[in-house]
């Protein structure tokens, strides 16, 4: 029987440095992680694709061997099942994050028969601010996002929204 699994799912539009801490922490708990890009249809705006959010997650944790990315639609419990995870990390910056947390955490562990847990990770104080809805906001109107997503991330940020700019003038 192999270590213990985990995932972390989200829709990370975009990958922010708070996302990352995260992920870096998880994979000191946990045997493997699985960074998963989930299809939301709640969310009908996203600035990148699913592709792009694998492509940027697989460049920004590259460098830590246990954790793998994958993107998947459905529920996250028929995605825990299909690759044997148990676990669901979750990050909570404020405590207004909790309550819907806490609804999504108890839904799932309901819904797998209670083989989904959930494990809440506290986001560090430096990134309690940090979303990735606050980076995109800044990024419409051209402020520094530098502080809140790594380099490769930022070039992508301001590329699409250099590009948007130019859709919408058109």
């Amino acid at each position: 029987m192999g270590g213990i699994k985990a995932l972390y799912p989200g829709s990370f539009d975009p990958v922010t440095y708070g996302h990352i801490d995260v992920i870096r922490r998880a994979a000191k708990m946990f045997d493997e992680v699985t960074v998963c890009v989930l299809y939301n249809k709640a969310k009908k705006t996203s600035l990148f694709s699913v592709d792009e959010r694998v492509k940027m997650l697989r460049d920004v944790t590259r460098d830590i061997p246990n954790v793998s990315v994958d993107s998947y639609y459905g529920l996250l419990i028929d995605y825990a099942e299909k690759v044997g995870a148990h676990v669901s990390i979750r990050g909570l910056r404020a405590v207004t994050d909790f309550e819907y947390e806490l609804q999504i955490a108890q839904t799932n562990r309901l819904l797998s028969h209670g083989k989904l847990d959930t494990v809440f990770l506290t986001t560090s104080m430096e990134y309690a601010y940090l979303s990735s809805s606050a980076v995109k906001e800044i990024a419409t109107f051209g402020g520094d996002i530098s502080p809140c997503v790594p380099p490769s991330i930022e070039k992508m940020v301001v590329e699409k929204y250099r590009t948007k700019g130019k859709k919408d003038k058109t």
